[in-house]
């Protein structure tokens, strides 16, 4: 058994920002970094499964703003790199909750650099800023919004109403020194914020595209080709009914039931393998037990 949990183990923790090295969770001792193991986000963003389902759901989220995914179309190679880009991510998330001060300091510092160099025209005329603090938020709100649904809806529903708000209050710290600005720290805020951005998104061609590379993607290895193909599904599914009408799909009531039953029964292999994630390596450096 040790060695199917250690081989499910390499092949999950190869999707990750992990696989990039350059971040040591396990040191300093005793560094809390910026949140600390008692913060929500370490136990919302410590469970690899919703968060893979809750990342999947941002991107696709994220891609109808148009100004957003102008930056990301035109200055990312995810077209030919979506796993290194996936990586990527995953690091400065990681780093940001998990990791020591200095190193989500320097991570923080590290995109506020690449977002400078990201500015263009959008295709109906209109500039874009990697930097704008509108965009900004609007990329912070998409991502937090559908990692707290995904954690509510497949590790812990039961998660009360003032530590989801605490959960919003907490990572919006992130955001903010990215440059973000009017945050929102709340559920209702959340909601407002979302409810007032929503004529600003559309989805055209390029959104369309993205899509369309998450279903084509090679998986890693053989083993993780049902397993991504389950992630996308689980990820389109999390997404707002009204966006996914955007994005041209529709899901039945007993196929979205077959999605959810599908992650709830492949969740619990993937925490029973994985013991060496970020969250893990941090707990150590905290002088914790495992979880």
């Amino acid at each position: 058994m040790e060695f199917i949990r250690r081989h499910i183990e390499t092949r999950v923790l190869s999707l990750t920002g992990l696989a990039i090295g350059g971040v040591d969770y396990e040191n300093p001792p005793g560094d809390p970094g910026l949140f600390g193991p008692e913060s929500v986000c370490w136990c919302v963003h410590g469970d690899f499964t919703s968060m893979m389902v809750g990342g999947i759901s941002a991107l696709l989220l994220q891609a109808l703003h148009p100004l957003a995914l102008s930056g990301v179309w035109d200055h990312s190679n995810f077209r030919e790199d979506l796993l290194g880009r996936l990586r990527r991510t995953g690091q400065f998330i990681s780093a940001t909750t998990f990791g020591s001060h200095a190193d989500a300091d320097r991570l923080i510092e590290r995109v506020k650099r690449i977002h400078a160099g990201v500015s263009g025209t959008a295709p109906d005329g209109r500039p874009y800023a990697a930097s704008d603090p509108d965009l900004l938020t609007w990329v912070h709100v998409a991502e937090v919004s559908s990692f707290l649904k995904s954690h509510l809806r497949y590790l812990n529903p039961d998660l009360p109403a003032a530590e989801q708000d605490r959960y919003y209050a907490e990572v919006a710290l992130i955001a903010e020194r990215l440059g973000a600005g009017d945050v929102p720290r709340s559920r209702a805020q959340i909601e407002a914020y979302l409810e007032r951005t929503s004529p600003q998104l559309r989805s055209d061609e390029r959104a369309l595209e993205i899509l369309q590379i998450l279903r084509t993607a090679p998986a890693p290895s053989p083993l993780l080709r049902p397993f991504g193909a389950l992630m996308l599904h689980a990820g389109v599914e999390l997404l707002p009914e009204w966006a996914q009408e955007m994005l041209g799909l529709t899901l039945s009531e007993s196929r979205r039931q077959l999605i959810r039953a599908g992650v709830r029964s492949t969740a619990p292999v993937v925490r029973w393998a994985v013991r060496s994630g970020s969250v893990h390596r941090a707990r150590r450096r905290m002088g914790l037990p495992p979880r």
